[in-house]
């Protein structure tokens, strides 16, 4: 038998995603997408592959848009137990970093060998997202309106008290206008729905409910927090054209079925980590000084149900010495 996860490994992974943190923000604002990628996807592997774990990456990034990756398959890890998957996502948000906006995050999460979800060649997918107390008001197959109404119900509010977030795109613009009709707010944000989708658990973030088209990986990292958060993800694979629903179909991919949470993430033992690249609603991002930055990470282990905010000071010479990462 393998041997179970039980040391909190969440605490070593917060050191993965510092270490992407720092290498990938020394791009913020400079206009390069990829850079500041590779920069991340480089620091990540180094210090991932010093945790003590067999790992294997289940939910890489890259496929989409040809960046820098850590690819799915890939073997991380310095010991032979205990045997984990990995989902990465070196920089949440891109762009954002490339263009210095508000938001930006590096995130890991692991669980017990294939618990997680592939979503195989679909990138996309219809998503719903809420926090504990919207639990069973959610439907995906359900109106906008009514979603709304159920929520509201959930949280003794008023239906105009809401906010939702919604990926500010030319495919959500029915959503958006029912959205609208239903007499909701909306929070349109142009990248980032692992933070998004994190914030609809989260007290007094403002944010109620996620909904709209977006990533594959990313939904399985959300359930990955919210396994250890509480709250629900809904969602559906969503083919981009033609082309990837036929393959979606001869693969034997039910395009109807609805995954929950615990179909994208069946383990009950799941460590996550993230830490802010750029300054955002839920985390800070990284602050450089001379010789030294900062950096403010959450990290969580549904086990337990911890979530702890890690503030922490770098001296960048010690630290390239020490992980072998350029900070630059």
């Amino acid at each position: 038998m393998s041997e179970l996860p039980d040391r909190n490994l969440a605490l070593e992974l917060v050191r993965v995603t510092e270490a992407a943190a720092l290498a990938s923000a020394r791009w913020m604002g400079r206009g390069d997408k990829n850079a500041a990628d590779q920069a991340a996807v480089d620091a990540m592997r180094l210090v991932l592959g010093e945790v003590a774990m067999d790992g294997v990456v289940v939910i890489g990034e890259g496929e989409k848009d040809e960046a820098p990756m850590l690819y799915n398959g890939e073997r991380l890890g310095r010991a032979v137990q205990p045997k984990v998957d990995i989902a990465v996502d070196p920089i949440d948000g891109t762009r954002l970093t490339a263009e210095g906006g508000n938001g930006a995050l590096s995130v890991v999460a692991i669980a017990e060998r294939g618990t997680m979800y592939n979503p195989q060649h679909l990138v996309y997918m219809d998503k719903i997202v809420a926090g504990p107390a919207c639990c069973y008001a959610i439907d995906i197959d359900a109106p906008p309106a009514e979603n709304l109404k159920n929520i509201a119900r959930a949280l003794k509010r008023d239906v105009n008290d809401l906010t939702v977030m919604i990926l500010n795109r030319p495919r959500h613009a029915a959503l958006i206008a029912a959205v609208r009709e239903a007499g909701a707010r909306i929070r349109l944000i142009t990248d980032g729905d692992v933070a998004g989708a994190i914030s609809t658990a989260m007290p007094d973030s403002g944010i109620d409910v996620l909904m709209g088209v977006g990533g594959s990986p990313e939904a399985v990292i959300t359930a990955a927090a919210l396994k250890c958060l509480g709250g629900e993800i809904q969602c559906k694979p969503w083919p981009r054209d033609e082309g990837e629903r036929q393959k979606a179909i001869d693969l034997g991919i039910d395009l109807n079925k609805v995954l929950a949470t615990n179909d994208l993430v069946q383990s009950d033992n799941v460590f996550f980590a993230a830490t802010g690249i750029t300054s955002g609603e839920l985390l800070r991002g990284v602050r450089y000084f001379g010789g030294g930055a900062t950096t403010h990470s959450m990290i969580m282990r549904s086990r337990s149900g911890t979530l702890r905010m890690i503030t922490a000071t770098h001296r960048l010479d010690k630290l390239m010495r020490y992980s072998g990462v350029n900070y630059g």
